[in-house]
């Protein structure tokens, strides 16, 4: 995906903070059942703080300090403010600890931290019964981050078996495909937006018409 990511991430977090701003910070979010809006700021916060810190420090235990109770908002901008700076004065090539595959630098917390915002900014409208649109290539270029770094990950760490059957992803605005797993291909075509909604559980196979034969898979895919 040919895109400014860091451009994307000031964007995707000015959104967020922008839904704390005029949310109920009280509302439940559906997608994370007994959290709050303020709960989900406090997470997404800590999260930046922790990339941060993968990034500048080489190591996974950076701390995540908890957010005020009063202010959550100027609290969420202040540690992503800090991560944007982080990652625009690295280039995208320099060494840092990450989850994912080879190579270990720097942009691979640049796309995991738009998908990170993106995802839990429609996880906060939701809490305010509203809901995000995904542009289609950003949710496609999710999908392949579950595909490529997610699902494998989540195998090798034994949270889940290897899928039984292929996981064909069509993503039927953008006319591209790619599969999960080995076998027969049972096939899932929807919407990019759709398709990353699916995987993340944030919505019903059966709303969508998946096969039958693919909606175990679509829940072996990504454990939460």
């Amino acid at each position: 995906m040919n895109v400014d990511r860091l451009a994307l991430l000031r964007t995707a977090t000015e959104r967020f903070a922008t839904v704390l701003d005029d949310g109920d910070l009280a509302a439940p979010v559906p997608a994370c059942p007994g959290w709050t809006l303020a709960d989900l700021a406090e997470h997404v916060g800590g999260v930046h703080q922790w990339a941060a810190h993968a990034v500048v420090h080489g190591t996974p235990d950076g701390p995540e300090g908890p957010a005020p109770a009063t202010g959550v908002a100027d609290w969420y901008r202040a540690q992503a403010a800090h991560l944007v700076e982080v990652l625009a004065e690295r280039p995208a090539d320099a060494p840092a600890w990450t989850f994912g595959p080879e190579p270990q630098v720097a942009e691979f917390w640049q796309r995991r931290q738009v998908h990170e915002v993106e995802m839990h900014t429609w996880d906060a409208l939701a809490s305010q019964g509203r809901r995000l649109a995904f542009e289609p290539g950003l949710a496609w270029d999710g999908v392949d981050e579950v595909a490529t770094v997610f699902y494998p990950r989540q195998v090798r760490l034994g949270r889940t078996d290897p899928l039984p059957r292929t996981l064909r992803l069509t993503a039927t605005d953008l006319g591209r495909s790619l599969d999960l797993g080995e076998g027969d291909p049972v096939e899932v075509a929807a919407p990019a937006e759709d398709l990353l909604l699916l995987l993340w559980h944030r919505a019903a196979p059966a709303s969508y018409g998946v096969p039958p034969e693919a909606v175990p898979l679509l829940a072996q895919a990504l454990t939460p």
